[in-house]
């Protein structure tokens, strides 16, 4: 290795030049002040107050140069004194980056993962659960469907993570997966960042009482969401109380579903007045649920009242008769709502008819469901005339499902149809054709005369035989009949005639009466018999 006085004697410097320059040199280092700051100059700066070691070879000689000349024939510039060094009296020591040099390493920094990919994982890492591979391979879809994936609260906590600043992902469907309340509660969380979900499922997630609160609050914030589903998660009459400021604050929502809960007749009280002042719901599902009475009113009455609703489905619930009075009066007044569905909510043929009412006189409704119902062919009826009342109707679907018609309800059917032509209409059937009651033979209204009157036979007889002959014409029977006041048709008459005249001789004498009535009673005990003998439990046999 050369000595730094080696060094620049093979620059061309003698030996004086050498001595003079290592004594200004050490006159330097001899300095403090000099002694600190030449040990922070970096060799990048040093570089630097070098002029020959700027640029290139090329960039020194200039584009006419001989670049064959060897490093003897480069003339040097005699080094004079040391190169300038710059003030760094102002620079911090203690921060790292002010003297960082070209021998550093640089700052190595993370790139950012748009994807969402690496903030899942740490998520997992951090909650401690396994991260879901089907997840990570479609966590950048529109519609992602991550619903019957066992996810529980940790595992939808490490997904809400990565969804906070995920852009791609639409439409999210998380049902059946037993969230709870912590997990809900990171979808809140998750939602009150995410500005890109518009369509979100949380069906069947268990949530209760706590996470209603928290997601009437989301939907109140979050100005992205259009569709919400929250059915099948207990939420109960309590829970109601926050879902009615939800509806009536939000301004964003167009469809909430909360059927399949534990909605009662509270509920609907609470839900009704909501209804009324909510302005931008057009669809609303409470059905499966058990709103009756008060509650069906309440809704009813919120229907009447609100502008902007375009469907509701109350199906499966109870309004029965209570409900069909206020829903026929809701109809009145409501002028927007196109869709109603009261499927199997008790509503008998009275209720029907009520309903009917305000078919009558509504212009906007186009489709009703009123399947499953006990209102029989009769109320099915009474919605048909209410049609043929309103010239305006704008119903194209009716709903009776599951109830029987009969041939009455097909008559004013196809009125309707002439009137409006394209509307449809689904039932249960057509009823079977009703038995022709069973004739009752002539004879057994004798005999129930007879035995009601307590008279015998011959005295019964006597009444007929009016000049003691013990025989009567076909004239006089007809007559006694009538004058003894049993009803018999003249085919009923001629029966028994021809079947007590058995010699057929055009008269009918006592004996015959005796034979013909007492044949009778003994065929029809013979009939008895049979009938016990067959109803009868037939001997166990081994």
């Amino acid at each position: 290795m050369l000595t730094r006085c080696e060094e620049v004697d093979e620059e061309g410097l003698s030996g004086n030049e050498a001595d003079s320059e290592d004594e200004g040199y050490n006159d330097e280092i001899a300095d403090p002040d000099n002694l600190l700051l030449n040990m922070t100059v970096s060799r990048a700066s040093s570089r630097k107050s070098r002029p020959e070691s700027s640029g290139s070879r090329l960039e020194r000689f200039g584009p006419g140069s001989d670049h064959s000349e060897s490093d003897d024939e480069i003339p040097h510039k005699p080094r004079e004194h040391l190169p300038e060094i710059a003030d760094f009296t102002t620079v911090d020591i203690n921060d790292e980056k002010a003297f960082d040099t070209d021998l550093e390493d640089k700052e190595t920094t993370t790139a950012y993962d748009p994807t969402g990919r690496t903030a899942y994982i740490e998520g997992c890492k951090k909650v401690g659960v396994v991260p879901a591979s089907y997840f990570l391979r479609h966590m950048n879809d529109p519609h992602l469907s991550m619903k019957h994936h066992g996810l529980g609260s940790q595992g939808m906590r490490a997904i809400a993570m990565s969804l906070v600043s995920n852009t791609s992902v639409l439409t999210l469907d998380l049902s059946d997966n037993w969230l709870g309340h912590p997990g809900g509660h990171a979808v809140c969380e998750m939602l009150r960042d995410n500005c890109f979900i518009t369509h979100l499922d949380l069906s069947d997630n268990k949530f209760g009482l706590q996470t209603a609160e928290s997601l009437s609050q989301t939907l109140q914030q979050n100005s992205t969401l259009t569709h919400v589903t929250l059915s099948g998660n207990d939420f109960d009459d309590k829970a109601a109380v926050h879902f009615s400021d939800a509806i009536m604050n939000t301004t964003k929502l167009e469809y909430l579903n909360l059927s399949h809960n534990l909605f009662g007749e509270n509920a609907g009280i609470i839900l009704g007045p909501a209804i009324a002042d909510n302005s931008s719901l057009k669809e609303l599902d409470l059905s499966w649920n058990s709103i009756r009475r008060k509650g069906a009113v309440a809704i009813a009455q919120g229907v009447k009242n609100n502008v902007y609703m375009k469907k509701i489905n109350l199906a499966w619930n109870g309004f029965g008769l209570e409900g069909s009075i206020a829903f026929g009066d809701a109809l009145k007044g409501n002028q927007v709502l196109e869709e109603l569905d009261l499927t199997n909510n008790r509503i008998t043929s009275e209720g029907a008819v009520l309903i009917g009412k305000g078919v009558s006189v509504n212009e906007t409704l186009t489709t009703i469901r009123l399947g499953r119902n006990p209102m029989q062919t009769a109320g099915c009826y009474g919605i048909c005339a209410a049609i043929l009342r309103n010239p305006n109707c704008a119903l194209k679907e009716l709903d009776f499902k599951d109830i029987l018609v009969n041939k009455d309800f097909d008559d004013i059917f196809k009125q309707v149809q002439e009137q409006v032509p394209d509307i449809k209409m689904r039932h249960g059937g057509m009823e079977p054709p009703k038995k022709p009651r069973a004739r009752i033979h002539p004879m057994v209204k004798l005999t129930n005369y007879i035995e009601k009157n307590n008279l015998r036979l011959v005295d019964f007889f006597n009444k007929f035989d009016k000049d003691g002959s013990m025989s009567v014409t076909y004239e006089e029977f007809q007559q006694g009949i009538e004058d003894t006041g049993i009803k018999l048709t003249q085919e009923e008459v001629q029966i028994l005639l021809s079947e007590l005249d058995s010699d057929g001789d055009g008269e009918i004498n006592f004996s015959e009466m005796v034979s013909g009535h007492t044949g009778f009673q003994e065929s029809q005990q013979e009939n008895i018999n049979v009938i016990l003998t067959a109803t009868q439990p037939r001997p166990v046999t081994t």
